[in-house]
């Protein structure tokens, strides 16, 4: 997890670097290419429309809102980067990638650990997310209390994912299997949500003084 959390954040950082020269709209078509791509023969397709969703409404929702609340670059750039990463789990379904049978293979892991680096994304790009929405529209800009919310507010959104999935599991049954990728740990929940968690405070900590200085610029 430490080893997978460092190289998030070199990741970030240089995301953090090209989003102060990569114009937005070169972000949003690099995000747009991966979904048609990954929409070209799915494993499943309803798997792949529950993976993407998050892709398929907020690209137009930021499309709608970018002139009266245009984001930073280096929203932008992670924004585009989740994209990708929830694209290829939703082709494949998480369990399958074929980059996590690799990394599971070459390190004798008992399972593919895709899985484990998207919800560590789920954490990672959100907490950047949330710093810049409650930064730019409440009070909160600058003060001691920003950060401990952001994380609380990563680790709702991750519990409400986990119950969406829980709700897909009941409705769906086993159809919904490919959707959980589980992988047969019945501790699967717990360690989505602190992948979660740990990615959320990585990213305050790598990116915080990075996000306020382009903050300040808008």
């Amino acid at each position: 997890m430490p080893a997978t959390s460092a190289t998030t954040a070199l990741s970030a950082q240089s995301t953090a670097r090209a989003g102060r020269r990569v114009p937005p709209l070169l972000f949003a078509a690099v995000a747009v290419a991966g979904l048609a791509v990954s929409a070209w023969a799915p494993q499943d397709r309803m798997t792949w429309f529950l993976e993407t969703f998050w892709v398929i409404v907020g690209l137009p929702l930021i499309a709608l809102t970018w002139r009266r609340f245009p984001l930073t670059g280096l929203l932008c750039g992670l924004l585009a980067v989740h994209a990708l990463v929830l694209s290829l789990g939703g082709h494949y379904t998480y369990a399958e990638v074929p980059l996590g049978d690799w990394v599971r293979d070459t390190f004798g892991l008992e399972r593919n650990p895709y899985d484990r680096f998207g919800h560590l994304m789920q954490g990672f790009v959100p907490a950047i997310l949330v710093r810049e929405l409650l930064g730019r529209t409440s009070p909160l800009r600058g003060s001691r209390w920003l950060a401990p919310l952001t994380v609380c507010a990563c680790l709702a959104f991750s519990a409400v994912f986990e119950m969406f999935e829980w709700a897909a599991a009941v409705i769906g049954g086993h159809s919904a299997d490919a959707f959980l990728a589980t992988q047969g740990d019945v501790w699967d929940t717990q360690w989505d949500m602190f992948c979660a968690l740990i990615g959320a405070t990585v990213a305050l900590l790598a990116l915080s003084r990075v996000h306020d200085r382009q903050l300040s610029r808008l």
